[in-house]
């Protein structure tokens, strides 16, 4: 797409997406570290990754034995 603009074109496109990202809203790293770490804490107990699948329920459960090789 960009081969088929003139340079005053890709620049009129870069001033565009510099306007769009100067006006999204921004809050201060300190504020939404806690609240990341609040929802992380508050969802632990549902976590797949922290509290692991229930055996039963695993479709991936690796079967009892070995690889023989022949």
């Amino acid at each position: 797409m960009a081969r088929d603009m003139s340079d005053i074109d890709i620049l009129k496109m870069e001033l565009e997406q510099l306007k769009k990202e100067v006006s999204t809203p921004r809050e201060p790293v300190s504020k939404t570290s806690k609240d990341i770490m609040e929802w992380c804490e508050a969802a632990s107990g549902t976590d797949l990754l922290i509290t692991g699948v229930p055996d039963d329920k695993n479709p991936y459960k690796p079967e009892k034995g070995g690889c023989i090789i022949t």
